[in-house]
Order: structure tokens, then C-alpha cells, then sequence
């Protein structure tokens, strides 16, 4: 199971200041101020839509007040089943003091970009299908499969209300060994690279032929290839360093979906 309190805490608490900005061209009237929100990593978009768009409504044209809002970073739209820490990550990889500027849109959804989550619910059944999918790969399903829907509840409220004891009391079954094995059967993981905005995943076990635990250099090196060369991963916004376990990223690092999403960096040989 995850022993490193601390780090699990560090990870929780992970915020991102982000400045919200209107669509000019959606706007009636006189240009609002931005709105300012200091939002967790490991949150989503959809979870704060509704303080926005309250701060916003006022000044959008009654045509555009009941559209699906969406969000875009210099033009390009924001995927609203992806963490925002994800987001942040992809989009921005040079840390810095500034806020994040998004633009919030009330028309116009990119249909053909995005997938729709205009709803708390919807969003709600995308994390418990992927907390379903990482339990598969981590315990064949029998431990998600084993608990009451109280216990989904008590999940998804504690992420949703940023309470970490609350979440972490379930969570905690889902970050142990089944039984009395030491590890996980695969990694739940997902690879994003610069130069896409979408992931991959491959089935990555933690322990290696010889029964020895694989390292983060284990994993690029089965990232690589003959013509591409993995250099460099990130999740959190943390430069991870080559010799940290596998089984240790998944309990410690993992977002509250199970799955861990690291940022690859790729170098031609």
C-alpha cells in the first residue's frame, strides 16, 4: 500500500492558479474583468464550470446563457475528461509564477474535438469507468468489484470536495497488492507525449521477467524505440527520476482516476 503519507498529501494539494477570461466575441456590453480561481491538479474543468459561468453569465448575450461551455489555451480546446493537472502539464510545461489564462466559451462546442461532459453526472461516470478500467489492470477487477456503491460515493464526493481523508479511507484498497502478492499485475498508465494531445497505453507489469521490480528506466526503455529514444518523464508537474519503482509511482503518484499520466519525452537516435 502507498506508506508515504506525506507524499500522497503533497500530491493532494497540488494547486494551479488559473485566470478565466470571456469570449470577446461573446461578450454584450462592457469587457469584464478576469475571474480568478486557485484550482486543484487533480481536479476537472468540469467541476468549476458552474463557478464560471455564474461570474461570467452577466455579460453574454441571452442567445449563448444555456450553451455547452467549453475552454480553450491559446486556441486550443481543452479536453474535459483529462485532470486539469494533465492539461497544465501538456500545455504549459515551463513552470512558472503566472496564472494559467483560459478563455471560457458559452457557443460554438467543438464537437468534433471534445467530448461532452455538460454535466456533473456525465463526468462522475467517465472517472468511475476509468477506476474500473485501472482496477482490471491492477487486480483483475475483484477489489472495485468487491465494493458497495457507498464506497464509490464516498470516492467521488472526496474528490469532488477536496477532502483527502474522506477519499483516501477507500482509496487506500485500491493502492494495496491483492491478497498476498507484493504487486500489481500491469501498471494502470497513460503516455502522453508533446507532441500529441492524446494518450497511449500499453500493458506494463511492475516486475520484470526475473522477478525483479522495474525502475521508470525499465519503462522508457520499453517506450522506446529503434529510431525514438524516451529521455525525460513528468507527472505533477515533477521531473521523475529514472531509478523510482514503478509499483511505487502507482500508489503514490497515480491521480484519483488509478492511472498514472506521464508526460514522455522522446529524442531521435
Amino acid at each position: 500500500m502507498a506508506h508515504d503519507r506525506e507524499v500522497l498529501r503533497m500530491i493532494w494539494e497540488g494547486q494551479i492558479g488559473i485566470c478565466f477570461q470571456a469570449d470577446r466575441d461573446e461578450i454584450v456590453g462592457i469587457k469584464p474583468e478576469p475571474f480568478y480561481l486557485m484550482i486543484s491538479r487533480l481536479s476537472y474543468l468540469p467541476l468549476v464550470t458552474d463557478k464560471v459561468r455564474k461570474y461570467f453569465s452577466r455579460y453574454i448575450s441571452a442567445e449563448h446563457q444555456d450553451g455547452a461551455v467549453w475552454f480553450d489555451f491559446n486556441g486550443t480546446p481543452l479536453r474535459l475528461h483529462y485532470p486539469i493537472g494533465v492539461l497544465y502539464d501538456l500545455l504549459h510545461p515551463e513552470e512558472d509564477s503566472t496564472p494559467w489564462c483560459l478563455t471560457i466559451h458559452f457557443s460554438k462546442f467543438p464537437e468534433d474535438t471534445l467530448v461532452k461532459l455538460n454535466s456533473k453526472e456525465l463526468l462522475e461516470s467517465h472517472y468511475m469507468s476509468c477506476l474500473k478500467e485501472a482496477d482490471v489492470l491492477k487486480h483483475r477487477g475483484l477489489v472495485i468489484s468487491a465494493m458497495q456503491k457507498k464506497d464509490h460515493n464516498q470516492l467521488w464526493l472526496g474528490l469532488v470536495n477536496e477532502k483527502f481523508d474522506q477519499f483516501w479511507a477507500v482509496n487506500r484498497r485500491l493502492m494495496e497488492p491483492y491478497g498476498d502478492l507484493e504487486s500489481f499485475k500491469n501498471i494502470p498508465l497513460r503516455i502522453y507525449t508533446d507532441d500529441d494531445f492524446t494518450y497511449t497505453q500499453k500493458l506494463i507489469s511492475p516486475i520484470s521477467v526475473g522477478g525483479q521490480k522495474k525502475s521508470l528506466a525499465d519503462l522508457m526503455a520499453e517506450l522506446s524505440t529503434p529510431v525514438r529514444k524516451a529521455v525525460g518523464c513528468r507527472t505533477h508537474g515533477i521531473d521523475l527520476h529514472e531509478e523510482t519503482q514503478l509499483q511505487w509511482m502507482s500508489e503514490h503518484l497515480s491521480y484519483p482516476d488509478n492511472f498514472l499520466h506521464l508526460s514522455v519525452d522522446y529524442k531521435d537516435v
